[in-house]
């Protein structure tokens, strides 16, 4: 059985557990994404206006293409504040956190699994070779990445700062450098 109590910190109550929680490749997590009212959180606020595009797009209402319109503005607008590059048709798992999303480009055609980690100036997307990556689920890509070409990268994976990946990344390790390649294979859970 987990035990829990709180400890209080200054004003704020923090909540401590005895075994910390272990975030899945497999099953979204939606409440990372979640937008609290009156919160800014640009990055949450674009995902947001993503997931409500996506979302309105299959109804063939006029109530459904007004909500259309008004998450492509909303996407735009939040693209602006984050100066992120993340389109309304690509395909991101739930859960997706990106604390920093300054100048992350993500192309269309990329898949990117659930509860993942994305940090600032990552770009996921084309290189020399056809293809675009396929990332697992509760994948850390560190700032400054660059995700290039088919590739793949499995579930609970770490892409260090600045490293560029041109070659698959198997399952729980952690790639650095340039061009990146592994140091270590970690469980991952």
């Amino acid at each position: 059985m987990k035990r829990r109590f709180w400890k209080i910190e200054g004003r704020h109550n923090v909540r401590e557990s005895s075994t910390p929680e272990k975030v899945s490749a497999e099953v979204p997590d939606p409440r990372r994404e979640r937008v609290k009212h009156f919160e800014w959180d640009a990055s949450r606020h674009l995902l947001q206006a993503i997931r409500s595009y996506q979302a309105a797009r299959f109804h063939g209402t006029f109530w459904g293409a007004l909500q259309t319109r008004r998450a492509v503005l909303e996407h735009r607008f939040w693209s602006i504040v984050t100066g992120a590059d993340i389109p309304l048709n690509c395909q991101l798992g739930l859960g997706l956190l990106c604390p920093h999303p300054n100048g992350i480009v993500i192309h269309p055609e990329a898949v990117i699994g659930p509860n993942c980690l994305i940090f600032q100036q990552v770009t996921i997307g084309g290189g020399s070779r056809p293809g675009y990556p396929v990332i697992g689920g509760h994948v850390d890509i560190g700032a400054g990445a660059k995700i290039l070409g088919p590739v793949r990268i499995g579930n609970h994976a770490r892409i260090g700062a600045n490293a560029v990946v041109l070659s698959d990344v198997p399952e729980g390790a952690t790639a650095v450098g340039m061009p990146a390649r592994v140091i270590s294979v970690h469980d991952g859970k």
